[in-house]
């Protein structure tokens, strides 16, 4: 029976107006994924996911008799595709061409230096050498790729069209009517090393980075003009329940809008089925940031063991759902935002 937490802890604060535009779209990612084998057992995870960080601490034990050298990776979440300009998406650190959440990881300690390899992808096909050979950069969000579509020859300009790479859009920002191509591609990066799996020997992966953590300014959860289908929505990818429904009423003290902000996680724990055997021991723990936030989530078994935290533990697991998580933070009062 899927279980929602609520935190009891709320503030007195004023309403202000839900703006639906001012939303940022969470990115999800997890964890690793192994070429597939059946003699590597993952004996344990213990993940830590807040707003500001995940934290994962894998055993692997090699069951085989004999050491097995594989390839491990970590598949950054995808960036791109057809709206991706048109909304405000959630990228960390937009400046880096590949590693987008700082992600690092160690095995027994020791920093792994990590390939990378990227691909961008058009219409399902792979368009990365197109790109390559054009001098156009594969990471679609930094600065300046735009501006090197434009710069394209018009042969190759139609070319990228045809292909399902770019977008053309035209605009008036006072100057006349410009027209300027826009990336429609989806880039696709992974974090890849060779590790070898001694036999019958504990090795400790961890890794750590900055998830893209999604938001807006206020939330249509609880909110009395909204429509079904939203609503519906809402309620069963967080599994709001009436409790925390509730909670947020009283805080809303007969207002239209809620006073909370939302911010949004997305973590794909189905990577952790990929292994030999079922997750022998795991546990997750999940910080809401301040015991005046609410939080709420798809879970079973679920443990308050810190003002701020929630724990979920499972024996030989194998998780076949991905893990959404809803914070609701209170808006400032009205005097502290202006």
């Amino acid at each position: 029976m899927k279980k929602t937490v609520l935190a009891c802890a709320l503030a007195a604060l004023l309403a202000l107006p839900v703006l639906a535009n001012d939303s940022t779209a969470e990115l999800a990612a997890g964890g690793l994924v192994l070429t597939k084998t059946d003699a590597i057992e993952m004996r344990s995870e213990d993940l830590l996911i807040s707003a500001e960080a995940v934290q994962v601490r894998y055993v692997f034990v090699n069951t085989s008799g004999a050491p097995v050298t594989t390839r491990v990776a970590f598949p950054m979440p995808d960036i791109g595709g057809e709206y991706f300009f048109e909304s405000d998406t959630a990228i960390p650190d937009r400046e880096d061409p590949a590693n987008i959440l700082d992600f690092r990881t160690t095995v027994d300690g020791k920093p792994v230096a990590m390939a990378v390899e990227q691909r961008a992808i058009a219409g399902g096909v792979d368009r990365s050498a197109w790109l390559q050979a054009h001098g156009i950069p594969l990471a679609l969000h930094l600065d300046g790729v735009g501006a090197r579509l434009d710069a394209l020859p018009r042969a190759a300009q139609e070319e990228a069209m045809r292909l399902g790479l770019v977008t053309p859009e035209e605009f008036d920002q006072g100057k006349g009517w410009e027209k300027h191509l826009t990336p429609a591609w989806i880039l696709k990066t992974t974090f890849h090393w060779e590790q070898t799996f001694p036999a019958g020997t504990e090795v400790v992966v961890e890794h750590h980075y900055r998830p893209a953590v999604g938001g807006s300014v206020g939330t249509m959860v609880g909110a009395k003009e909204v429509t079904y289908g939203d609503f519906m929505t809402m309620m069963n990818r967080y599994c709001v329940d009436s409790a925390l429904l509730a909670a947020i009423e009283k805080a809303s003290k007969g207002a239209d809008y809620p006073p909370f902000t939302e911010t949004r996680i997305a973590y794909v724990l189905k990577t952790g089925g990929n292994w030999a055997k079922p997750i022998g021991d795991f546990r997750l723990v999940i910080d809401k940031g301040s015991t005046a936030n609410l939080v709420s989530f798809c879970a079973s078994g679920v443990k308050k063991i810190a003002p701020t935290r929630f724990e979920v533990r499972k024996t030989n697991w194998r998780p076949e759902k991905d893990l959404d998580i809803l914070i609701l933070k209170p808006l400032p009062p009205m005097d502290d935002a202006e």
